[in-house]
């Protein structure tokens, strides 16, 4: 199936993701998580969460246009060109602990670096929108390699990319992940228990305010 942007240019899978979810299939890390992707493990925490009424967080919708359809049955239709109607901004949100969350969720299969080309500015924008909001914006990254799971805040992505942009790296590297984002360790269900991680991204950004107005 062909899937094009509003503006037309043709949609492709970030390759770097594809591989990354055929590895997960075929290395058995636990009974558990077998064959599940990040968007498998981020939903089963959302269930949990929801089913417990500890928060209502749930993945955005994708508007798409359809605009070529074949029958080749009269019981099957098979749907072979269709557009994004808007660019897509993160894949979750809603409310917890009256603070609104908005994130996104990226696999890399780098055991070095988490590449920018993996966000895209509209992307960037939203978040930056959502955090002079007051929101909580962030990605949950998974490095495959390691299975090892980060929460990569706004402002940690924010340097990076402005640093892209004036000719430096065009990634973020691992030892700046575990340095500046937080790890969410992994437990049996949910396997990723994020939220008690956003708790501490939310205290250490708050004590960050703290430290600027006293410094004022």
């Amino acid at each position: 199936m062909t899937i094009r942007y509003p503006n037309g240019k043709l949609y492709s899978p970030n390759p770097t993701v594809q591989k990354t979810a055929k590895k997960g299939k075929d290395k058995d890390f636990s009974f558990s998580n077998r064959g599940k992707t990040l968007e498998d493990e981020i939903n089963e925490a959302n269930d949990y969460y929801v089913k417990r009424r500890l928060a209502i967080i749930h993945k955005k919708p994708v508007p798409v246009q359809i605009v070529k359809v074949e029958y080749p049955s009269r019981s099957a239709a098979v749907i072979r060109e269709a557009y994004f109607r808007t660019p897509s901004t993160t894949d979750y949100n809603g409310v917890w602990n009256s603070h609104y969350i908005d994130f996104d969720a990226k696999e890399t299969a780098s055991k070095t670096s988490f590449p920018l080309k993996n966000i895209h500015v509209h992307q960037m924008t939203h978040m930056q929108q959502v955090t002079e909001q007051n929101g909580v914006a962030f990605i949950i990254v998974r490095f495959s390699a390691f299975e090892r799971y980060f929460i990569v805040p706004y402002d940690v992505l924010q340097k990076a990319w402005l640093a892209m942009e004036n000719g430096e790296r065009k990634s973020i590297p691992f030892t700046t992940i575990e340095k500046e984002a937080f790890e969410i360790p992994t437990s049996y269900y949910p396997r990723i228990d994020y939220l008690p991680i956003v708790q501490k991204l939310i205290e250490a950004k708050s004590h960050g305010s703290e430290s600027e107005e006293i410094v004022e």
